[in-house]
């Protein structure tokens, strides 16, 4: 069976003149059709510079990406912006939902970029929040819904293009315990489902609800998640380690939902989605 996802000594370098950081040291990674991989680790291990090349916002320094078995390491921007919004479904943990925009129109958004037509990105929508349980809330604005029902209209937003991957970046880092176990319940039906998924946490017991358990520690990727309370201690004092390449989250969403040719200094993205929704 052909990997969905394989990265081969995939490394990523920031030359800021004065020091040279080396995020990622080598990273094999692979991840079959099916699989619910989760990556874990503290801050300033990698696992954000990992997410961004995972989720093609980024591209290695050196090293082989393949997603469906395309090279993507060497993409033009157009291109690693077609592949985001075709082949990628993102869930992250501020949600990212425009809160002038009803549920069911935050849905819509990747299918306005990729061109659909409104009345099948409607039906595509509603269909999206029916999976997610949340078809009675489709007029809702992100303001009348809990953070719980929120997260899974981030998800529904993920799945309605039908992508080959749903990439989780710490999608339960704002949420209480109640709404925790809804969104990870969530996950493990599309997994049972067959759907391919990848999330991105610090936080174990997130870790651990998936079939496997990668961590990332030092810019190197291991199986297995933080051994002790000692290891667990020790990271939690090293400080937030932010990278270079760490981009905001509207930027993010702007890459998540945008078509082909999207560049990070496009007009704001709500002037831009009111015009597609009109």
């Amino acid at each position: 069976m052909t990997a969905l996802l394989e990265m081969t000594d995939v490394r990523k370098t920031y030359d800021t003149g004065a020091v040279t950081v080396e995020a990622l040291r080598g990273i094999d990674l692979e991840v079959m059709a099916g699989d619910y991989v989760a990556i874990m680790g503290p801050s300033g291990s990698g696992k954000s510079t990992l997410m961004h090349i995972i989720g093609c916002l980024d591209v290695p320094t050196s090293g082989s990406y393949r997603l469906g078995g395309t090279e993507v390491s060497s993409m033009t921007e157009r291109e690693l912006a077609e592949v985001r919004n075709r082949r990628i479904g993102f869930v992250f943990q501020q949600f990212n939902l425009l809160a002038s925009l009803t549920a069911l129109r935050n849905v819509e958004l990747p299918l306005v970029y990729s061109g659909v037509g409104r009345a099948e990105r409607r039906e595509r929508a509603r269909e999206a929040l029916d999976r997610v349980g949340l078809g009675g809330r489709v007029d809702h604005r992100p303001g009348e819904l809990s953070g719980g029902q929120q997260q899974r209209v981030s998800v529904a937003r993920a799945l309605v293009g039908d992508p080959t991957l749903i990439l989780a970046d710490e999608p339960t880092g704002n949420l209480d315990s109640v709404s925790t176990r809804e969104v990870l319940t969530l996950f493990d039906e599309l997994h049972d489902a067959g759907r391919t998924i990848v999330l991105i946490t610090h936080e174990a017991d997130v870790a651990q609800r998936a079939a496997t358990v990668m961590r990332i520690d030092d810019g190197l990727l291991s199986e297995g998640a933080f051994g002790s309370a000692d290891d667990e201690a020790r990271h939690a004092v090293r400080g937030p380690g932010a990278r270079p390449s760490d981009p905001d989250a509207p930027t993010e969403a702007r890459h998540a939902v945008r078509g082909p040719g999207a560049r990070p200094s496009d007009p704001d993205a709500p002037t831009e989605v009111l015009h597609g929704l009109a």
